[in-house]
């Protein structure tokens, strides 16, 4: 028996093990072995077992790891075509597919004392009254760790020991699984009544999903064509392909009671489901949703978690859950998408618009259209909403690649939020020195309104710290980091000045730092929100104020924290970044203020509209989702922009028509694709001179393609990154697949020095 091994060093290739037959029963396609590599042993994957190798001598496995193929044949295929697409090494793939948690050596379940009860039919011996206190406890328990009943019954070891002696209760080892939800109350929910437009969507999610399911009885593992690009429409006619549908619900349209009763009936058909949600948007209160609908009933599972917050044992336990069948519904952010779930019907990607769901590092995929393709490959429905689709999965829509469902209303008839835009240039002419306030008059008026009226307010601002910037107004000196092209932020709490991009803190000076000058009058410039917050507390002092940020996020369980409270009305005004934009449901909030609308504007990507305007609609959902209709107040210095102007009107379909004019006419996404590459170093003019050698290394590959552009080299639009200087070539086609062969092949042929390092990212959602 032969067995094809891919290792956990990135070579790029396989190697073929002979299987020892003391191994074979265990040794299946996913099963991680141990195996000899040169003088030493190195993990790895099983990924193929040819019948023959052209291969002699091959030397034997030493060991499996584990009791079963962790990784399924299906999500080992998606590996493989993460890899090809993405430019990366299978193993790196490999990596992604399989948590740390999971892979480590010295994983495994935890094992705890449990104490459990032994029923007497003759009655209880006599006992002291401590003994006794311990057997009530008991009685009511059943059975609890050993730990939780020497806490709970304030007793000690010996008490325990006493009973055990007496033949009144056993005490063993067990499994302990870690739930990092597991000490919550979570009252079971039933399905809600649905409206029109959600009972619509649904019968046309369980139409797809009753489609596929017929069409997945003996269907292939290989990819459709289609696979490929999951961004790019196909050449159809007639009728959507109906394996992806795009769910484009206004905020507040009820989509997660869709996604609900559409998980229900996939339960229902023995199948199960994945729910991906943007790491910022994995509140407990989304969690609780879906534990509440699915921990009872008749479609009862488990329900398991997977985000980057959960301890390495809840990761391991979660993941197991899943592989083992006991757990049907996953619910996640990106990396959960590779979640083991066998008979998969449904996959949903909420807020599908979202840039969390890209990787930043190797292997740089986007969850989204991972999703599609594992669609595809499992002939599973892929269900992706948002209330501001990206400009890519509409375009896919309107072009039948994808399904489009509509709901353009509120459930219950509430009324989308009044938006009033502020125009700071006006507030700027009447204030004293020019600067506006960071309130204006309107804004603090409607907050005093709200706390009269004992409603709340959530007010905006994607931007960390006191001040942005630190400067001498006698020299022109800006407090700049060492390391990157940025100036340090002041963090006054913390009483430091701080870089954003490398983490890299330097204590406040007194006076100008520069040599020439020496200024005490140096000041600070800007604002964060830690700043609104203490301008907040001055205006309001009775009202009760909390911070939500990077900063304030400390511990494991303040998110969970701050918005019970907030949720449980002993908050009155929550501040914050764009971690509560979304996917937040309060009906007490009425008011949302956003300070500056423009800081997402401005910057050098051609995605600047979209996203100013999908931050913009998202955060003015979060008002006026109870009785009481919204308003919502949009301070900008641009305020006539088509992106702010469109999402004053909720008219995501004038933003998208004008918007995809210019993207077909600079052939930027979706009317193309884009791959990035960045060369970094620290010598700039090496990486200059080198980038510029790739240029023409790409031009030589490339020479005959009519459908490419290529631009750069160029600097990258943040040069000097962690101590690393930046250059990029950025390449537009609209058949990525055949584009991404030659990256590859580029990356592993092109010799590049030692100190330098060629990154290759794909579909990129952030270009600077």
């Amino acid at each position: 028996m032969i067995a094809r091994v891919t290792l956990e060093i990135a070579l790029r290739k396989e190697f073929d093990y002979s299987v020892p037959e003391e191994l074979a029963a265990e040794v299946v396609i996913g099963t991680r072995v141990k195996v000899p590599f040169g003088p030493r042993l190195v993990t790895g994957v099983v990924t193929d077992l040819p019948e023959s190798s052209t291969h002699t001598n091959l030397k034997p496995i030493a060991s499996v790891l584990g009791v079963r193929g962790l990784i399924t044949p299906r999500v080992l295929a998606l590996a493989r075509w993460i890899a090809t697409y993405y430019c990366c090494p299978v193993e790196v793939a490999l990596k992604s597919v399989l948590p740390d948690a999971v892979r480590k050596e010295d994983a495994g379940w935890r094992e705890r004392l449990h104490v459990s009860l032994i029923p007497q039919p003759t009655g209880l011996p006599k006992l002291t009254q401590r003994q006794h206190d311990i057997w009530k406890i008991l009685e009511e328990w059943r059975e609890m760790s050993l730990q939780d009943l020497l806490r709970i019954g304030e007793t000690t070891s010996e008490t325990i020991r006493r009973l055990q002696e007496k033949g009144l209760l056993r005490i063993a080892p067990r499994i302990d699984e870690r739930d990092p939800y597991g000490r919550e109350q979570i009252l079971p929910t039933q399905p809600l009544v649905l409206n029109s437009e959600q009972a619509k969507a649904l019968a046309a999610i369980v139409s797809a999903t009753d489609e596929r399911f017929v069409a997945g009885h003996g269907a292939s593992l290989e990819p459709v064509s289609d696979v490929t690009d999951p961004q790019l429409p196909a050449k159809r006619k007639g009728p959507a392909n109906p394996g992806t549908l795009l769910l484009h619900g206004v905020t507040g349209s009820g989509k997660t009671e869709v996604y609900l009763q559409a998980l229900a009936h996939c339960l229902g058909r023995g199948q199960g489901g994945i729910v991906l949600v943007p790491e910022i948007s994995l509140t407990p209160q989304t969690v609780e949703r879906f534990k509440a609908r699915f921990n009872t009933g008749p479609h009862a599972t488990l329900v398991a978690v997977l985000h980057s917050h959960l301890s390495s044992g809840e990761r391991h336990d979660e993941w197991h859950k899943i592989r083992q069948g006991r757990a049907r519904i996953v619910i996640g952010a990106r990396s959960a998408i590779f979640a083991p779930v066998d008979r998969l019907g449904l996959i949903i990607v909420d807020e599908e618009h979202e840039h969390s769901y890209k990787q930043e590092e190797a292997p740089r995929y986007h969850a989204r259209d991972v999703a599609v393709v594992r669609g595809m490959q499992e002939d599973a429905v892929v269900v992706l909403g948002s209330a501001t689709p990206s400009m890519e999965s509409y375009y896919n829509a309107r072009s039948r690649k994808y399904t489009l469902l509509e709901m353009p209303s509120r459930v219950t008839d509430l009324k989308m939020p009044v938006v009033r835009i502020v125009d700071l240039r006006e507030e700027s002419r009447r204030a004293k020195g020019g600067v506006p306030a960071i309130f204006s008059q309107p804004l603090k008026e409607a907050i005093t309104q709200r706390l009269e009226r004992s409603e709340q307010t959530i007010l905006f601002l994607n931007r960390r710290g006191y001040s942005t910037s630190l400067q001498c107004s006698k020299c022109g000196y800006v407090a700049g980091c060492p390391n990157c092209s940025v100036g340090l932020t002041f963090h006054r709490q913390a009483q430091k000045l701080m870089c954003h991009i490398c983490g890299h803190e330097e204590v406040v000076p007194s006076k100008c730092p520069a040599p020439e000058c020496g200024n005490p009058a140096i000041r600070f410039s800007g604002l964060g929100t830690e700043k609104v917050e203490d301008v907040l507390r001055k205006l309001f002092p009775r009202a009760r104020v909390a911070r939500m940020d990077r900063d304030t996020l400390k511990r494991k369980d303040d998110y969970r924290r701050i918005l019970s409270d907030f949720r449980t009305g002993k908050l009155d005004i929550l501040v914050g970044t764009q971690m509560i934009a979304k996917g937040l449901h309060f009906p007490n909030v009425t008011l949302v203020g956003v300070l500056y609308a423009d800081l997402s504007l401005h910057v050098p990507d051609f995605r600047a509209g979209e996203r100013t305007f999908q931050l913009l609609t998202q955060v003015s959902g979060r008002a006026g989702r109870g009785d009481v209709e919204g308003e919502v107040f949009i301070q900008s210095f641009t305020p006539f922009h088509p992106a702010i102007q469109y999402a004053r009107r909720h008219d995501f379909l004038g933003f998208y028509d004008q918007e995809i004019e210019f993207r077909e006419q600079l052939k930027y996404p979706p009317a193309a694709r884009v791959a990035l590459l960045t060369l970094k170093g620290r010598n700039e003019d090496k990486v200059k001179f080198t980038v510029g050698y790739l240029r023409k290394e790409l031009e030589k590959r490339l020479s005959g393609w009519r459908d490419l552009i290529i631009a750069g080299p160029a600097p990258a639009p943040l040069l000097r990154a962690e101590g690393f200087y930046r250059h990029q070539i950025m390449l537009r086609t609209r058949v990525m697949s055949r584009l991404a062969g030659v990256l590859t092949d580029i990356q592993t042929t092109v010799a590049l020095p030692e100190d330098l390092t060629l990154t290759v990212d794909v579909d990129p959602v952030n270009l600077v």
